[in-house]
């Protein structure tokens, strides 16, 4: 099953620092709706069914694989902002600085249940990535956020794959 889209991600720049933008991509690097929290999630869920259904595991490793690759990426564009890029974020409700937490990871055991969640947690992605490009004014940001926002598409049909194969 592939996974991923069969395309290069874009070289990462950017048009200049700018802490707002940064911010804003460290929600996306760490935060509830994140990458960080997209890995964190599937490599429970692949080692919860690892002796049950390699496939499943497989796929979920493969899958968190590009996720560390997307979390390398806007690590890096943060850091070009100019803020260095650590596992935590502006939690936009209360607007103050939150680290990540093993707390925002859905620990679920039912399959069904997991590709669930793991659709939405892709869906959620996808919406949050498509805010912050109406706010960042940066071509290079935004080239590297419609990139990620393919792989996440991928993820989707994989997790919609999956549910098919459990009926």
């Amino acid at each position: 099953m592939e996974c991923r889209v069969n395309k290069p991600y874009p070289k990462i720049a950017v048009e200049g620092k700018n802490k707002k933008y940064a911010k804003l991509l460290l929600e996306d690097y760490a935060g509830i709706v994140s990458e960080d929290t997209a890995i964190h999630q599937y490599i429970y869920q692949k080692f919860d069914k690892f002796d049950i259904d390699s496939f499943f595991s497989e796929t979920l490793s493969k899958i968190a694989a590009i996720e560390m690759k997307h979390l390398e990426l806007l690590g890096e564009t943060i850091k070009l902002l100019g803020i260095n890029p650590k596992f935590k974020f502006t939690d936009r409700p209360h607007n103050h600085l939150t680290y990540f937490s093993s707390s925002f990871v859905d620990y679920t055991v039912n399959i069904r249940e997991m590709l669930l969640s793991d659709i939405k947690i892709e869906e959620d992605a996808i919406k949050q990535y498509l805010y912050h490009i109406s706010i960042i004014d940066d071509k290079y940001i935004k080239k590297l956020l419609y990139r990620i926002i393919e792989d996440e598409k991928q993820h989707i049909k994989c997790f919609k794959e999956l549910l098919k194969m459990l009926n």
